[in-house]
């Protein structure tokens, strides 16, 4: 089976094109692929798959193996695949991507015949529950901000929680054991992604993130959207920030007050065969 391993901020997934390729067990697929000592190595897998609604279907696995409903890091990667290898037409300087969280069109910047960057339209983002709500995790009283961007998201502003002071600097043997009592708090009975948040200024955040079924990743698009929505909401951000993540940056726009837009880089590292 043929794969391209691709990134979006060092948010890695292994990309199959399901046009060509016919996988039958995507969940077992992806936990062994995605094994960084013992596979390709990646934060899971996503195929790129036909569609009559769109250019492609986009369904992502994450390296447990659950099913994912969106990636904002990884729709940019298939807006850049479906265009770099001529899925869609070469005049296009844009692609409609079908998610299981909605169709998201990505508007594309090309050089050279290849897309190196991308800005997606994100939808409607929706706060769920307070602004902010009370919460209590593995013995630290917390509050947070609740956000859906088409899957679920738990932002905490680190000037609010005290007891997260540190955070951003803790080991990441440290933030993989406290970050999953995060992702499976009773609150969340679906799982939650859990974002934690430095201001730096109303324009600009750092941002560390453990994700629901691959635990800390380099980066989250949608973690990005969802923690700037919930800044603007609660009066600490502007319309357009940049969000600082351990790979790299994106930037995050707010218009008509709940549209979201995220831009940010796409990058193929490489192509291969493997025995699946």
């Amino acid at each position: 089976m043929h794969f391209t391993k691709m990134h979006g901020c060092g948010n890695d997934y292994i990309y199959i094109n399901c046009f060509t390729e016919n996988v039958t067990n995507p969940e077992e697929l992806s936990r062994r692929l995605s094994d960084r000592h013992k596979g390709i190595g990646g934060d899971g897998i996503i195929l790129i798959q036909p569609t009559e609604t769109a250019d492609a279907f986009m369904q992502l696995y994450n390296a447990d193996g659950s099913a994912g409903s969106m990636c904002g890091n990884g729709i940019r990667c298939v807006a850049k695949y479906i265009y770099d290898h001529g899925i869609i037409p070469a005049s296009r300087d844009y692609a409609l991507i079908e998610t299981p969280a909605g169709t998201k069109r990505i508007a594309l910047t090309i050089e050279s015949g290849k897309v190196t960057r991308a800005v997606v339209d994100m939808g409607i983002a929706k706060i769920d529950g307070g602004l902010p709500e009370d919460i209590y995790v593995h013995g630290k009283a917390l509050k947070f901000i609740g956000v859906d961007v088409g899957n679920d998201h738990a932002v905490y502003f680190l000037e609010d929680n005290p007891a997260l002071e540190g955070v951003m600097a803790w080991p990441d043997s440290e933030f993989a054991r406290e970050g999953e009592y995060f992702e499976t708090h009773l609150r969340f009975p679906r799982r939650v992604n859990s974002e934690f948040i430095e201001v730096l200024s109303r324009n600009e955040i750092n941002m560390r993130v453990y994700e629901r079924g691959s635990g800390e990743t380099m980066a989250c698009g949608t973690g990005a959207t969802a923690s700037v929505f919930a800044g603007v909401m609660a009066g600490k951000l502007e319309h357009e920030v940049t969000v600082h993540l351990r790979g790299g940056d994106l930037t995050i726009t707010v218009e008509d007050g709940n549209r979201c837009f995220m831009a940010g880089p796409a990058v193929e590292v490489f192509s291969g065969e493997c025995g699946c």
